[in-house]
């Protein structure tokens, strides 16, 4: 390398040093004569033209204050999802036929997106985009409008939305968009230029976080399992349960259970000592059910407990919690995860959880989403942890637990249906990929449901649902945008099928 492009190099690295010390006001007023050091949105603005999404109305003017149209804002999308742009011969709408109009493309892009839609034959690119206007393009483009379309039957707090309320909701819920008051959206209301520029960065905050960790399951010694990576891993090796007295039993050998422990220590992560039971596992004493739990994860060598017991109802509240608080106390520094059933839209709804005390002394809730299975013509839909089943628990929960405590359970087995609707078990990722490379076998992808199925016309014709990578991806984009900084595999063995 000459001399001389070294010494560019060195102005260039010199000069972005001294840029990341300008406070981002500081830049953004230095920049433009409208955005004034102080104002709210000043460090946004900043951000958001110096990622390339906005550009001034002029070289030194932002147009603080001056709506945003709906043109503008399709030219934005279009930015900030990176979609290639496309130019068709003839446009969607009456009022976009013009190709060398310098929104036609970005309209157009948006529509293929399914930002916009054509429910009229007009855009009106010229016309101010409203709060309302924006939120719908904005959800929709994030692939939202189904859950959306289902979100106008949940209660919202703005009392001044008549239409459109899911995608409002959805993303006051999301924390995009917040009302104008405690119990007003003002939906009709024109988003200026400044608003549009927080709100896009709001998402890309959030849409760029850091990857949630992970947690797993595993049952077995004799599963081969790569544990590194993984914040912790929960040994599934005990019982509770109450045959007169409060009783633990060993699902696993000892010394099975002891080598899985040392080798999920050597990688890194926390062994966490698994334990199910059923409702009478709480018949006992709080404080003694706690200690045994404490003397089983001393003696195994574990770094904490990880505590499950599903379906409970609303007699078991009291005692689920008395448990946990107890467990608290006994366990002291170590870690203390505890599995819950999650609010349910569509699904089954179990009452027995109280989530803000659990979430309270628990360092982990761990929610295990809804399921439900329909029939359409004689088949089975029966997607896993469904989208909007999660949407909707942790909408519920985002002002009742902290979400660096809250962690998503993902089902990584398939379930599998036979011809009559019936259900017929569960695969394993193994057994899953052996029935995908079978001949008959077709696979699908569902993004009504984000989830993946397969169909066979073999002798054992059956009907598979399965979370594939694209599944996995879509729960974690909307576990990021809650804040859920954890998923949790129900079975490490049986991770996403490619």
């Amino acid at each position: 390398m000459s001399k001389h492009v070294q010494r560019i190099l060195s102005f260039v690295v010199l000069a972005a040093l001294l840029s990341c010390l300008l406070p981002p006001s500081a830049a953004a007023a230095g920049r433009f004569t409208d955005v004034p050091a102080s104002h709210w949105a000043s460090s946004q603005i900043t951000r958001a033209v110096d990622l390339g999404l906005f550009q001034g109305e002029t070289s030194t003017r932002f147009g603080l204050g001056h709506p945003m149209t709906r043109a503008a804002f399709a030219v934005v999308l279009c930015r900030f999802f990176d979609w290639e742009m496309v130019t068709p011969d003839q446009g969607s709408y009456t009022d976009n036929q013009d190709p060398d109009a310098w929104y036609y493309s970005a309209v157009e892009t948006a529509y293929a997106h399914g930002a916009i839609t054509s429910q009229t034959a007009d855009f009106r690119p010229a016309d101010s985009i409203t709060r309302e206007e924006l939120a719908v393009m904005l959800l929709r483009a994030m692939g939202y409008g189904t859950i959306a379309g289902l979100a106008q039957d949940l209660p919202m707090p703005f009392r001044d939305v008549r239409t459109n309320s899911g995608y409002l909701s959805m993303a006051y819920a999301l924390g995009l968009i917040s009302g104008t008051s405690a119990t007003t959206f003002s939906p009709d209301q024109a988003a200026t230029r400044e608003q549009a520029a927080v709100i896009l960065m709001r998402l890309y905050d959030k849409l760029h976080a850091a990857d949630p960790g992970q947690v797993g399951i595993i049952a077995s010694a004799g599963d081969d399992a790569d544990f590194s990576g993984f914040d912790a891993v929960a040994v599934d090796a005990g019982r509770l349960s109450h045959p007169g007295h409060i009783q633990l039993s060993h699902a696993m050998k000892e010394e099975d259970a002891a080598a899985l422990t040392g080798s999920i220590q050597e990688a890194g992560a926390k062994a966490l000592f698994y334990v199910t039971g059923s409702t009478s596992a709480l018949k006992g004493d709080a404080a003694e059910t706690a200690a045994i739990l404490k003397e089983a994860v001393e003696d195994g060598g574990y770094d904490g407990l990880f505590l499950d017991l599903p379906r409970l109802s609303d007699a078991s509240k009291s005692d689920l919690t008395a448990l946990v608080r107890a467990l608290r106390e006994a366990l002291g520094d170590r870690l203390l995860y505890v599995m819950a059933e999650a609010p349910a839209w569509q699904g089954t709804s179990y009452g027995g959880y109280d989530y803000a005390a659990l979430g309270a002394s628990a360092d982990r809730l761990v929610l295990r989403v809804a399921a439900y299975q329909k029939e359409s013509d004689g088949f089975p839909i029966a997607p896993l942890d469904p989208l909007e089943e999660v949407y909707y628990a942790l909408g519920e929960l985002k002002d009742t637990v902290s979400a660096d405590r809250l962690s998503l359970l993902v089902t990584t087995t398939a379930t599998a249906w036979d011809s009559e609707g019936d259900r017929t078990g569960t695969l394993s990722g193994e057994e899953l990929q052996e029935l995908l490379e079978k001949r008959g076998t077709t696979r699908y992808y569902s993004t009504r449901y984000a989830c993946a199925y397969l169909t066979s016309d073999a002798e054992d014709a059956r009907v598979v649902w399965f979370l594939d990578e694209t599944s996995l991806a879509e729960r974690t984009q909307l576990a990021k945008l809650f804040g859920v900084s954890q998923l949790c595999l129900s079975d490490m063995t049986s991770l996403p099928t490619a």
